[in-house]
């Protein structure tokens, strides 16, 4: 399922939710520049760009030295949530952060909002360092944040509806499906996966197949957290 667009209305516009999007795509324009082909060190140079500026678990818990650790794990935490390993990485994550963070905005106004998505970002990415706090492998990406937005959306919309795109092999279409739905399909599927790979996750404290289950996991269960914590200024819209 590929959500296109909801049916809840906006009042304001989205300042915070567009400004993060154009963020998130002027960094990964960089990554993509680091890559361009007929430079022999360009591997090398967005390798290091990941390794430098994307979250190591194992440098924010102190298991591995890095000399000069520089920029300071803590700083990763955030500089993570801007980078990405792909197009359809970033793609993905852009797509939900438009659909549903701009009712979230709108509901918390742009101040609290920017403020829930770096939060529910720094949930997500304790959450999976917990898992596998010796892990080496870099995570990048603005899918724990995003997460949150997803869980607040659920808390705030449950009743909305989502223009969809279905498809299963041959058959394409596009319908409108509950937002209970489409948010519930996607959080079983995190929880599964995180399931699944946890075992392999705690024994070698490295994620399985490159993708950090957790921090979906934790950045969702932030994100419904701390709408408690930050009290939308208006009163909470069912349809």
């Amino acid at each position: 399922m590929l959500p296109l667009k909801d049916d809840i209305p906006t009042r304001t516009v989205p300042f915070v939710t567009i400004g993060l999007i154009a963020a998130d795509v002027l960094v990964f324009l960089y990554q993509v520049s680091l890559q361009l082909p007929g430079d022999p060190e360009a591997g090398q140079a967005f390798q290091a760009f990941v390794f430098e500026f994307g979250l190591t678990p194992c440098r924010l818990t102190g298991a591995c030295a890095v000399p000069g650790d520089f920029p300071h794990p803590v700083v990763t935490i955030f500089t993570s949530m801007f980078m990405h390993g792909g197009f359809f990485h970033i793609f993905g994550n852009m797509l939900y952060l438009w659909i549903f963070g701009n009712n979230v905005e709108d509901t918390l106004g742009h101040g609290r909002f920017l403020g829930f998505y770096l939060a529910s970002g720094v949930a997500a990415a304790l959450a999976q360092t917990l898992v596998g706090p010796s892990s080496a492998v870099p995570m990048i990406g603005a899918s724990g944040a995003v997460s949150g937005v997803l869980g607040a959306y659920l808390r705030l919309f449950p009743h909305a509806s989502v223009l969809t795109l279905i498809t299963f092999g041959f058959f394409i279409r596009i319908v409108r499906v509950p937002a209970l739905i489409v948010l519930g399909f996607w959080i079983v599927v995190q929880l599964l996966n995180g399931i699944i790979t946890f075992g392999t996750t705690a024994a070698t404290g490295e994620p399985q197949g490159g993708v950090a289950w957790f921090a979906h996991i934790g950045g969702f269960l932030a994100g419904i957290a701390l709408l408690y914590a930050l009290r939308p200024r208006r009163p909470l819209r069912y349809r």
